[in-house]
């Protein structure tokens, strides 16, 4: 019985050490959720959104009245030369004179007509919220690109380790196989010192691999959050399009750069309506009841029309500005459709050269492991030198090297083209974890609350989003 029990202690103790490993074992997917979720570059740009929302509470806030408490003191003072009237008409002697008043009230004034002028602010802010909108999306996908790049680069950096390994013990096994067949008189101390390089020449390359795997881990913590431990296999990459044609027609018609310039353009127009609006009269209400020191109490209640009639030559710059701006924008529209369309192009066409690199690879590999196999057979029996067999081993090792890197460009490759055409999201790829709501917080403001139900509703939104 204590055997069994001991048996089934141990058997239990393995299962928790198998899980435990399985447990920090890391999925690409897992990857990227990470860094969607650690990303400081996503919570800059969601900081900005969130400033950008703001910009609509401010515009629709001058659609409203501004109520003001005014306290004012005003003390005067009077100095009198020479003779001074006084009411029965005799002419009293020179002084000074010195009097304080006091007063408390309220005023308040609002915008009643301005030929839609405060209107088409808010209208143009909320284009520029729908903008930066965009812009955080194209964040998201620089971010899980980064991601991807850094998982892979991981990958390839550790199988180029363990290549370099393999290729140092196999040069160790043809250095004392040189140093053996020299002590019997076969071959030269040329053909030992030849091994003796080449083992030199390994461990360096050895070396470099490990740095360059240093340096793709300290990518991958920046990318991702974290120092990568044991990193699964890659899954299967995603599709992307079926031709060229049809990635780059998705990408035109709704990759966030694009739909961000679109969204520029229309703030562009309103703008310029706003800067002609600004040339035209402005109707406004004013409203004010007051108390002063010796209780004496005050109301008035007035309209005014107001209408700039010479500034210098402001509004007409403005409105040309304006104009410039919409023309800068719609150019701009232009040009991000020539940019995403050469995006798409190239990354297609990295992914098509890479997948040919890997069918040339694959044949050079198996090409390359045959000479070497030959050409180490023949060395035993003393048809080729020790020279000729490193030779050989080097080229299958430059063979597996290259194909391994064709099949990390490929990989990325993919998700570039993904990118591209603007796929490359939490969402399209069914991550399965809560994102950013970005409307959230532009809903609880959009209306300006100051301290009420909705201030309160608001600040539940900070709490919910991890903010004060």
């Amino acid at each position: 019985m204590r055997k069994l029990r001991l048996l089934a202690a141990a058997t239990c103790s393995a299962v928790a050490l198998l899980t435990g490993a399985a447990a920090q074992a890391e999925t690409l997917t897992d990857a990227l959720i990470s860094a969607y979720r650690n990303s400081n570059l996503l919570d800059q740009n969601r900081a900005l959104l969130r400033a950008t929302d703001e910009d609509v509470a401010v515009a629709v806030s001058a659609l409203r009245p501004v109520v003001q408490f005014v306290a004012q003191s005003t003390y005067n003072f009077q100095r009198l030369h020479g003779p001074v009237a006084s009411l029965d008409l005799s002419v009293g002697e020179r002084g000074n004179t010195e009097s304080l008043s006091s007063s408390v009230g309220i005023t308040a004034s609002m915008t009643l007509f301005d030929f839609g002028r405060n209107r088409l602010a808010v209208e143009a802010a909320k284009e520029n919220v729908l903008a930066t909108r965009e812009a955080l999306i194209n964040v998201e996908q620089n971010v899980l690109l980064d991601a991807v790049d850094a998982y892979v680069q991981v990958r390839l950096a550790q199988s180029i380790v363990d290549l370099r390994r393999s290729n140092l013990s196999l040069i160790e096994q043809e250095l004392q196989a040189a140093q053996d067949r020299f002590d019997v008189g076969e071959v030269t101390r040329t053909d030992v010192a030849q091994a003796q390089a080449a083992l030199a020449a390994s461990r360096s390359n050895l070396t470099s691999a490990e740095g360059d795997l240093t340096v793709a881990r300290e990518a991958y913590k920046a990318a991702i959050g974290h120092y990568p431990s044991d990193l699964k296999a890659l899954p299967s990459a995603p599709r992307t399009a079926d031709s060229l044609d049809a990635a780059r027609q998705v990408a035109l018609r709704g990759h966030p750069s694009v739909r961000q310039a679109q969204r520029q353009v229309a703030a562009a127009d309103l703008n310029v309506a706003r800067a002609k609006a600004a040339m035209r009269p402005t109707l406004s209400g004013d409203a004010s009841v007051g108390l002063d020191e010796s209780g004496q109490e005050t109301a008035s209640v007035g309209l005014s029309l107001r209408q700039t009639l010479y500034s210098g030559g402001q509004l007409s710059a403005l409105y040309r500005q304006s104009l410039a701006n919409r023309d800068a924008q719609k150019a701009n529209l232009l040009q991000t459709g020539v940019l995403i369309g050469q995006n798409v192009g190239i990354a297609w066409s990295t992914v098509q050269v890479a997948s040919a690199a890997i069918a040339a690879g694959t044949e050079e590999v198996r090409a390359a492991r045959t000479a070497f196999e030959g050409v180490r057979e023949e060395a035993t029996l003393g048809a080729r030198t020790t020279l000729d067999v490193l030779n050989a081993e080097q080229d299958l090792l430059d063979a597996q090297a290259d194909r391994l890197t064709a099949e990390a460009q490929r990989y990325v490759g993919i998700y570039q083209v993904l990118s591209s055409m603007g796929l490359l999201t939490v969402e399209h790829l069914n991550l399965g974890i809560p994102t950013y709501d970005p409307a959230a917080y532009y809903n609880a403001v959009k209306n300006a609350p100051a301290t009420s139900s909705q201030g309160r509703r608001l600040d539940r939104v900070l709490q919910s989003i991890g903010r004060d």
